[in-house]
């Protein structure tokens, strides 16, 4: 978008709005019965050549299809999948919009809807940036009618999207489960409806809330790609529809299939936003879209180097002690750590996953002194303190459960089922959420607390809120706007605070937590095999300054496979490195090359956290990655070798945007590169054997 091109027109002629971003464009207009119809979605257009955009024509007349038109801007009528669903009190389901007006402020459209009979109004948000291809968008909905009746919800998405007509599509998302998330698939997408869901009370390890749409033909680099995520962290839903007609379109938003709750009358109900993107440079560019928005406009402190954090779970497990913390902090600080995070079993009676949880109170047996002389001995080895907390969780066999079983999701009459030996607490009840507050702030504030690992280690069943009577499904969308809020506040009141997002890993990772933290821990798999499938799907719309990623113990305690310490660094250096191994048990020769190699990534981590990110596909069993610097003057390779059979060495690495006249430096061999053979060619990596990895450095020279 030049300066010159207003963000938001609109043609008074046409009733059409023109969005434009720096490198796309986005079209809709009112049809004849005042309902806004996607029109364009591309590369971009004036105002004048969006008006001409002719309309996709429909099948030829039949009863058996929908008497209204397709492409709606938030559907609410016809035979494809609806994005707002609901009852007025006579019964009636469908709406009958009346344009109400518009209004345009910083970048801002909305479209003021009303239905011509019951009290309901809606308001289509749309938002774009001078610096971003991302529209962001999220709808209002109000029952303006103070004397009036309920208006029953089963349904009310943010945005319906419509790709243009292709011969055939693609569907691209993550999948997986516990420890094995992130899992990318690329298929073709059928005729008819596919769901994307979360039936979990989290955005979950199974499903991630997004997805990338491509004719078939897009690569990394080339192709036309259609994306959007969902900026929701509780159960959701996708609902991609094409139709025999050649017609794509998809709704999204918060709640799943079941719920059902009442607008009351003069409420105001507000989506969470459905962000959109379209890329004419592939896969990657699509990616690298999205990380410089999550960057420029969704992460709280994107300026900031993210630290080098030394956790202790996987030395210590629950058994910890003020002795065992101090001489992991000892070493972890000699290492050059930044950040000492205590995991589980500061608090309550918590020697197990079986009591404890809910009671936040420090463990006298663990620590009889309490934890200032730890805190006091971690800051006086020069690093900050956190501490790992899981506030909406409860075991059964605890203080807080015994004093308030009825703060737990739960239903009259049905058994109440333990995962991990706890329960979920209810953060959609104020009372709840006002204790839960309350010890959070106290915590951070009276033990000089710089970090929180936000952990929440189960999902939702038996959901239900007795005392909410007919609204008892709010509570899987008031819920987690608890959370949001707690945190909200908590950063508010303690602007020091950092905090990553921890759902058993990648159970809550989407751009709702990363509205209000810093990083996320991605998986509970550290196996460093394992985790450049799992780094490679996260990348696909969440950039590296986001990413944890643990160096631990070989062999790993999940997989049992062990791997070079090298190796397992190079792949957590890949995003925000981190280390939770037993340094206690490490030999002197690892703990020389764990300071080496975090010596070295401190010199890298600009680039790393803060650069542009190219993923380079070279063949099976090689894969590498490329970071380049803001200011385009350092270049970061990492590329790793997992099993490959015999004879099949890697291929020259080609890289990307670099200058084809410049010179490039090794910073290891000193060896000169032309910028055009690194594009054109590549650079050979050294792996010489299995589990190998190299981390080539280059600077351009002046």
């Amino acid at each position: 978008m030049s300066r010159s091109t207003p963000p938001v027109q609109f043609d008074p002629l046409h009733r059409l709005w023109l969005l434009s971003t720096p490198n796309t464009a986005y079209a809709l207009r009112l049809d004849a019965h005042d309902v806004p119809r996607h029109v364009y979605w591309g590369r971009p257009l004036t105002l004048a050549q969006a008006a001409s955009v002719p309309e996709v024509r429909r099948p030829a007349d039949s009863s058996f299809e929908s008497p209204v038109g397709d492409g709606g801007e938030l559907t609410t009528d016809g035979f494809g999948a609806q994005s707002l669903l609901l009852a007025f009190s006579d019964g009636t389901t469908q709406v009958d919009w009346r344009f109400l007006g518009h209004t345009v402020t910083d970048g801002e459209l909305v479209v003021r809807l009303a239905d011509r009979h019951y009290p309901l109004e809606a308001d289509l948000h749309y938002r774009v940036h001078e610096d971003s291809d991302v529209i962001e968008r999220w709808t209002t909905l109000r029952h303006n009618d103070p004397d009036g009746q309920d208006i029953l919800m089963t349904r009310t998405d943010s945005a319906s999207w419509t790709a243009p007509p292709r011969p055939s599509y693609r569907l691209s998302h993550t999948t997986g489960a516990w420890t094995t998330e992130f899992q990318l698939e690329r298929l073709p997408l059928p005729i008819g409806e596919t769901l994307l869901t979360s039936r979990r009370g989290v955005s979950s390890h199974q499903s991630h809330p997004w997805l990338m749409i491509d004719d078939g033909t897009a690569d990394e680099e080339h192709g036309e790609v259609w994306s959007a995520a969902l900026a929701w962290s509780g159960s959701w839903r996708i609902s991609v529809d094409r139709n025999p007609a050649g017609r794509l379109t998809w709704t999204g938003g918060f709640g799943h299939d079941g719920l059902s709750w009442r607008l009351h009358p003069g409420e105001t109900w507000q989506t969470p936003p459905f962000h959109g993107l379209f890329s004419a440079g592939g896969f990657g560019t699509a990616s690298r879209a999205w990380h410089d928005h999550i960057t420029r406009h969704v992460l709280p402190h994107p300026e900031e180097l993210r630290p080098i954090v030394y956790n202790s779970w996987e030395a210590t497990g629950w058994a910890v002690t003020e002795a065992n913390q101090k001489g992991l902090a000892a070493t972890a600080a000699a290492l050059g750590a930044e950040l000492f995070v205590m995991d589980d079993g500061w608090f309550g009676a918590r020697d197990g996953d079986d009591a404890g949880l809910g009671d936040w109170t420090v463990n006298p047996t663990h620590f009889p002194d309490g934890l200032a002389p730890l805190i006091d001995e971690v800051q006086r080895l020069g690093m900050r303190f956190g501490l790992w907390v899981e506030p909406e969780m409860v075991n059964p066999d605890s203080d807080l459960y015994r004093a308030h079983p009825d703060w737990v999701l739960h239903q009259p009459h049905r058994t109440q089922t333990t995962m991990r030996n706890q329960l979920v607490l209810n953060f959609a009840r104020p009372d709840v959420a006002t204790w839960a507050h309350k010890w959070l702030d106290a915590l951070v504030r009276d033990h000089a607390i710089d970090y929180l690992k936000w952990d929440m280690n189960r999902a939702f069943t038996e959901a239900g809120w007795p005392e909410a009577g007919p609204d008892a499904s709010r509570l899987w969308i008031d819920h987690v706007r608890g959370v949001y809020t707690i945190i909200d506040r908590l950063r508010e009141d303690h602007p020091h605070l950092r905090v990553q997002a921890c759902a058993g890993g990648g159970g809550r990772a989407d751009l709702g937590m990363l509205t209000r933290t810093d990083e996320v821990w991605i998986s509970d798999n550290t196996d460093a095999a394992d985790r450049i499938t799992i780094q490679h799907g996260y990348s696909q719309v969440y950039p590296a300054r986001t990413m944890a990623a643990w160096v631990t113990d070989s062999p790993n305690f999940l997989t049992r496979r062990a791997l070079p310490l090298r190796f397992r660094f190079h792949v957590a250096m890949a995003g925000v490195l981190g280390i939770g191994g037993n340094l206690l048990e490490w030999t002197p020769a690892d703990l020389a090359e764990a300071t080496t190699l975090i010596t070295h990534y401190k010199t890298i981590r600009p680039t790393i956290q803060h650069g542009t990110q190219h993923r380079l596909t070279t063949q099976a069993g090689h894969t590498a990655v490329q970071y380049t610097s803001p200011d385009s003057s350092q270049i970061v390779v990492i590329a790793w070798r997992q099993p490959v059979r015999t004879g099949h060495p890697a291929f020259p690495i080609r890289l990307h945007s670099l200058d084809p006249n410049a010179l490039y430096r090794d910073e290891d061999t000193g060896t000169i590169h032309h910028g055009t053979i690194l594009l054109n060619h590549g650079i050979a990596p050294d792996l010489p054997a299995d589990y190998t990895s190299t981390l080539i450095q280059l600077q351009r020279i002046p």
